[in-house]
């Protein structure tokens, strides 16, 4: 049976072959006689599923030996606590504001430090981005934070920021949650990373945080001790039980980058992708539009409004007769929202842009 399109921003669709087999492995993981969800986080069996799971994803990043990664919970809202507990030492933190999540991340860490905005595109709602030579970074910064993709209003720094070339020595934080293993990171330019799972990685649960040695070891005396990087680190990410499930999902995904051809490959796709629809939207005859910059736009969450916003239902109703769901824009923004992550294959951007053409000639 043909599958729908799932084009939900988070939890979003995973690939086909990823759910198979976990189906075909759920009562029974490789002759152990258990499940991944029975198992002990400690045995020797999801040790192997893990350590496999955390090799994969080191060498799909190309993720540098002196950074750590850590398999978390607590989602990217959580990390924007925990981020600072670990890594301000209660001092200056700057963010640049970009979008609901970014500023999110702001609200959050002024409850443990100094935190201020060092740029906004909020006078643009959110629909460009500051160029970093108009940022206004503190040279006490204890880091700079940026969420480099916003999923809500689709817009993507392409290019990380060099804080160094700016003349700072800050680290950079990153909550890269929508469109983590979608391109690659130059981790010169990054001090720590963090992505909710649910999105680009597998279901919710899983927060993934990859982190410089350096910046372990700093957390504040209130942090508490689940959450301290260090005793992550120290314990392989089972200092507390994790989400063990999560992250054999996740695992499965990272294996099925690399039998596609690794974080290239996706790319590659995401562009293809994202040209296929925003060259639709760009020329239609103005029934559909997108208000994001064409620099700032995200390859993985794609907004779009309907001129006649009556028509919204409809539309909503069509789609998912066509087998296109969960297509409805965040309700703080409105329209409609297109996530094409990793796991969309092109075929599904290819039917989304046929629908699109369909319902606007029927009501244009």
């Amino acid at each position: 049976m043909t599958r729908p399109f799932n084009f939900s921003a988070g939890p979003a669709m995973l690939p086909q072959a990823v759910l198979q087999q976990a189906a075909a492995e759920m009562l029974d993981w490789h002759g152990s006689g258990m499940g991944v969800m029975e198992m002990s986080h400690r045995g020797k069996e999801f040790i192997s599923i893990y350590e496999a799971a955390e090799r994969d994803l080191r060498e799909l990043l190309a993720v540098p030996a002196h950074f750590r990664i850590l398999f978390m919970q607590g989602g990217g809202l959580g990390e924007n606590a925990i981020v600072p507990m670990n890594c301000s030492r209660g001092g200056a933190v700057d963010v640049v504001v970009t979008g609901s999540w970014s500023q999110k991340s702001l609200q959050e860490a002024r409850r443990y430090a100094d935190a201020q905005a060092a740029a906004s595109n909020e006078a643009d709602r959110h629909t460009t981005l500051p160029a970093p030579t108009s940022w206004r970074l503190r040279d006490n910064a204890a880091y700079v934070h940026v969420c480099s993709n916003e999923t809500i209003h689709g817009v993507e720094m392409h290019t990380l920021p060099d804080l160094a070339a700016l003349g700072h020595r800050a680290p950079l934080v990153v909550d890269c949650s929508s469109h983590v293993l979608s391109r690659g990171i130059d981790w010169s330019r990054v001090g720590l990373a963090f992505a909710g799972a649910q999105k680009n990685i597998g279901p919710a649960g899983v927060t993934i945080v990859i982190v410089r040695e350096d910046l372990l070891g700093h957390a504040l005396p209130i942090t508490p001790s689940a959450f301290d990087y260090k005793n992550v680190a120290d314990n392989a990410s089972m200092y507390n039980t994790p989400p063990t499930y999560g992250i054999y999902i996740a695992g499965l995904v990272f294996q099925w980058i690399k039998a596609q051809g690794g974080v290239a490959e996706m790319e590659r796709r995401a562009i293809e992708k994202a040209q296929l629809l925003y060259g639709y939207l760009d020329d239609n005859g103005g029934f559909y539009s997108n208000r994001v910059a064409r620099d700032a736009r995200s390859r993985m969450n794609v907004p779009f409004f309907l001129a006649d916003e009556r028509l919204n239902e409809a539309f909503l109703a069509g789609a998912r007769e066509a087998g296109l769901l969960q297509l409805k824009g965040h309700k703080s923004v409105g329209g409609m929202r297109a996530s094409i992550y990793n796991a969309m294959p092109l075929a599904g951007v290819q039917a989304l842009v046929t629908y699109l053409q369909d319902f606007a000639r029927r009501h244009g």
